[in-house]
């Protein structure tokens, strides 16, 4: 019999990519959506598997609906995905990235301890919780000073799975994930509104592209290799928390860059600072250390940022090519 997994979040960027490694895995998929007017499902047309996914509908917001898809997929494995995911929303949706990032995670928890208590769960927490760095190179015991409403939000998340472990005994772990990216991101992330950009400029559908602080550093990894940090966490016989990230950081700067010199630009002709896209509290940097993922986990990023830029502009010169 395969093995029954569900994922919340399975539209998003993380979502799709976890989706195809544990489909290509033999499971059995199911995934969480909420009903929204727009398409939502355009990251797995593109990896081929929108119709290999068993839709459940509901809302983390909504513990009924979440647990009547925890009922229905009876699934050995949940991995919480989903979230109000954009740092800088968070300003203006305080409230509901609480409920969402912070008390949904309560509420697939709850579901798991009333009706599938065997079940293995993966929590997504984040880097952004470490905000205001305690360490240069930030690991499993580095204190967290969260930024962010977001931040905030996520940390309670994290702090949550870690007590419904130690006091229900739930396989229950988090991967304080570092900023990972891909060709399915956002527009609204930064690496992507870069990338898009770019595309846009050159084929001259676009002059400029305006952002905030380019000197901030991150460090970025691809999402295709983060989500099989996952699913290594889940296949551990003890639950445990890891830092998922490259060991590298990188400024905003020097990502553009990269992306601008991939298609024989300079960034410093097109790139316009703009104050509105400066944060309230900013992360001036982040820098993670893997070394707990790599000896316990047996995972490494295989991906570098220059190959990861190259793979995101192409993908948007096709798409933008193609409007």
């Amino acid at each position: 019999m395969s093995k029954r997994a569900l994922v919340t979040g399975v539209t998003g960027q993380d979502g799709a990519y976890l989706a195809k490694l544990l489909l290509d895995k033999g499971y059995e998929v199911y995934g969480l959506v909420a009903r929204r007017s727009s398409d939502t499902r355009w990251r797995l047309r593109e990896l081929g598997i929108e119709s290999r996914i068993n839709y459940l509908e509901g809302d983390l917001a909504d513990a009924c609906s979440i647990q009547r898809a925890v009922i229905k997929a009876k699934p050995h494995e949940i991995y919480n995905l989903g979230a109000q995911s954009f740092v800088g929303s968070s300003w203006d949706q305080p409230v509901t990235t609480g409920i969402v990032d912070g008390l949904g995670v309560t509420h697939l928890l709850e579901a798991i301890r009333q009706f599938s208590p065997e079940a293995r769960f993966y929590q997504a927490s984040t880097s952004e919780m470490f905000g205001l760095i305690q360490a240069e190179k930030q690991d499993e015991s580095t204190p967290f000073y969260p930024r962010s409403p977001y931040g905030v939000a996520k940390l309670y998340g994290h702090w949550i799975t870690i007590n419904y472990r130690e006091s229900f005994n739930l396989h229950a772990s988090s991967g304080i994930l570092f900023n990972h990216e891909s060709p399915l991101r956002g527009i609204e992330f930064v690496t992507r509104k870069v990338t898009d950009a770019v595309a846009r400029i050159k084929l001259g559908k676009q002059r400029e592209l305006r952002l905030g602080n380019i000197d901030a550093k991150r460090d970025w990894g691809f999402a295709g290799d983060y989500v099989e940090a996952m699913w290594l966490m889940l296949q551990q016989d003890k639950a445990d928390d890891y830092v998922v990230a490259t060991g590298v950081t990188t400024t905003v700067r020097d990502m553009c860059q990269l992306a601008f010199a991939h298609v024989g630009l300079d960034y410093q002709e097109h790139v316009v600072i703009d104050p509105q896209f400066f944060r309230p509290a900013e992360v001036e940097v982040l820098l993670g250390n893997p070394g707990k993922a790599e000896r316990q986990l047996g995972w490494r990023p295989t991906t570098s940022l220059e190959s990861l830029i190259q793979m995101m502009v192409e993908a948007d010169l096709r798409r933008v090519g193609r409007e």
